[in-house]
């Protein structure tokens, strides 16, 4: 352990314990500022820091076992900053030489890793912290538990709806964990600056104009938690000058995906047992809403006057949180629509998976379970089988089973 400091427990730690006890190697991915360098630090008995270290990633490029060489676990940070190191790698695992952790906050050229590393390598991406992680909810309310079937019955801690809108201008970051929400969002406006003056072109060096890839940016946070098409994105990205082609928006959404600043929302796609018809377009979101926030240089008291627009934010948060806990339980987070209905998130774990609406406000708590009952009403459960839990997650102080079977989940209650 290269820290001795007092560390924040991540829900990832059983994860990268797991797969450091079984894989030569673990590759631990995630955007710049999630915490991997520190995570993996706690682990390792050694490391090398390919993103500031400029001697050791000149030496790595001219002979990259020299980095390798270390008391194990041997941390490698950044390892994207040299591509080539993951053959090296891959073959001092074959030898017995690790294990490795590999951390890198943007995924490099295909040919990089053209060999799969099956059987040696397990990859774990991670992300911001959740509220749990931020201890501002119990965790009293497992997804885990849900997903094997148990009743929801809690008293959470109150959560007032400025108190929330500080929580997601502020975000999930490690680094900004005691910063002010206004103190947050100006490091995040650097951050995203910094994304698309620079960060873009690492992925694969393609010089893009950083005015449009901003435009994206904005875009993509007006439009959060939707199925915004190319074609709008396009629009926006090319401003007063009319759209860019949407094969260049497209390439745009790519690399920012492949920074892990973005990151989709698949679509769910069951057997139905009615005439609907399934779209099949994904939600889009950042990897922490706080940078929608950033993006268009809002803050609390902007989205306390917007609260629609705060509804989707809060529902990004929701499935930001929802990820992470349904990675702990070898699940997905996906979303449902047809030409009738939408449901926010389906949780998929293989045999087990639930249905979550997301909303702001306790008054729409009705409503939201009603959909989860039309919604499942279409969906052929013979097949798919029954969902272990229907739910419907917000700021409410209590959480507790209705009478029609639908879950009411507290927030700031819902853990891994």
């Amino acid at each position: 352990m290269l820290h001795e400091s007092e560390y924040s427990s991540r829900v990832v730690d059983a994860e990268l314990d797991a797969a450091l006890g079984a894989s030569g190697a673990v590759v631990l991915d995630g955007a710049k500022g999630v915490g991997k360098t520190e995570t993996a630090s706690h682990r390792a008995k050694s490391r090398v820091l390919l993103d500031v270290d400029q001697e050791a990633r000149r030496a790595a490029e001219v002979d990259p076992s020299l980095v390798l060489a270390g008391e194990k676990p041997r941390l490698i940070d950044e390892w994207q900053e040299v591509p080539q190191l993951w053959n090296h790698v891959r073959r001092a695992v074959d030898a017995r030489e690790g294990p490795f952790i590999l951390t890198g906050s943007a995924v490099p050229a295909d040919d990089a890793t053209r060999h799969t590393g099956a059987g040696r390598f397990s990859w774990i991406r991670m992300r911001p912290m959740t509220l749990f992680e931020l201890g501002r909810s119990t965790g009293d309310v497992s997804l885990g538990k849900l997903l094997d079937g148990e009743k929801t019955s809690v008293s959470a801690p109150e959560i007032g709806i400025s108190e929330l809108a500080e929580i997601t201008s502020k975000g999930g970051w490690p680094g900004l964990m005691h910063s002010s929400a206004a103190n947050a969002q100006r490091v995040l406006r650097g951050y995203l600056d910094s994304v698309a003056r620079t960060d873009i072109r690492r992925v694969d060096g393609v010089t893009r104009d950083p005015q449009k890839v901003l435009n994206v940016l904005r875009s993509l946070a007006r439009n959060v938690a939707t199925e915004v098409s190319i074609a709008t994105i396009a629009a926006d990205a090319g401003g007063a000058n009319g759209p860019v082609a949407e094969a260049t928006a497209s390439s745009y959404l790519v690399a920012l995906d492949r920074l892990m600043v973005l990151e989709e929302q698949p679509a769910w796609a069951p057997r139905l047992r009615s005439r609907s018809r399934l779209r099949s377009a994904p939600k889009r979101h950042f990897c922490d809403p706080s940078l929608a926030v950033a993006a268009l240089r809002a803050g609390p008291a902007q989205l306390l006057k917007d609260l629609n627009y705060f509804g989707f934010l809060f529902e990004s948060l929701v499935v930001r949180d929802l990820r992470v806990y349904a990675q702990r339980n070898g699940g997905s987070v996906l979303h449902y629509r047809d030409n009738v209905g939408e449901v926010d998130a389906i949780v998929d774990a293989g045999e087990r998976w639930g249905a979550i609406e997301v909303k702001l406000g306790v008054v729409h708590a009705d409503d939201a379970a009603k959909n989860l009952k039309k919604f499942i009403s279409r969906i052929d459960v013979e097949h798919r089988g029954e969902p272990a839990f229907l739910a419907v997650v917000l700021p409410a102080s209590y959480g507790y089973v209705r009478e029609d079977g639908v879950h009411v989940i507290p927030i700031q209650a819902l853990g891994p």
